[in-house]
């Protein structure tokens, strides 16, 4: 049974920039560069048909590439941080690509993401790291910025049970572009 969602894969070349903020940290559990990814949707443990029900149907995403870009770090879980992780700026394409997998999963009777979409890429799980240590090192390195880079694709990426962050293998490859978003 795969554990199955979609995202944008991240250049090697800010991969290799991200990973070069890893450490310093206490209770940080980095993940591989290799598996850096922004997620679109996560859809969950699910059989077989399901898996490629979903593939046929993201095979309909429209849209155009676009730019994205890493716009600092920050963690999540508050008092209790559960990870670090670079923040994407949200573009209109983004958002639209993202919201329309939504729609679709739901179409196909899965259930609806519970939280609020935020654009991240995690770079570490936290296992009692403090508040006040994460303050630390994102006061040291929270203000990283990437370069724009393009998207041109989302994938549909399968990761069998682990402890979290990897290994994640593509299943599908779907492109975006000036194509793409003309009706076929």
């Amino acid at each position: 049974m795969p554990r199955l969602f979609t995202a944008v894969e991240i250049p090697p070349d800010i991969a290799q920039s991200l990973s070069m903020l890893r450490g310093g940290l206490p209770g940080a559990r980095w993940i591989d560069p290799e598996n850096y990814h922004l997620t679109l949707r996560f859809i969950g443990d699910v059989d077989d048909s399901t898996a490629h029900e979903v593939e046929s149907l993201l095979d309909r995403v429209r849209r155009s590439a676009f730019e994205l870009r890493i716009d600092g770090l920050t963690s999540f879980g508050g008092k209790k941080p559960r990870a670090v992780v670079a923040t994407v700026t949200p573009t209109p394409t983004l958002m639209d690509v993202q919201a329309e997998q939504e729609r679709l999963m739901q179409r196909m009777g899965l259930e609806p993401e519970g939280r609020k979409y935020i654009p991240h890429v995690t770079l570490a799980r936290l296992r009692d790291s403090s508040s006040r240590d994460v303050a630390d090192f994102l006061a040291t390195r929270g203000f990283y910025r990437s370069a724009p880079f393009p998207v041109s694709r989302f994938v549909l990426f399968s990761s069998r049970a682990s402890v979290g962050g990897g290994p994640y293998i593509v299943e599908a490859g779907y492109p975006l572009g000036a194509q793409a978003a003309m009706p076929s």
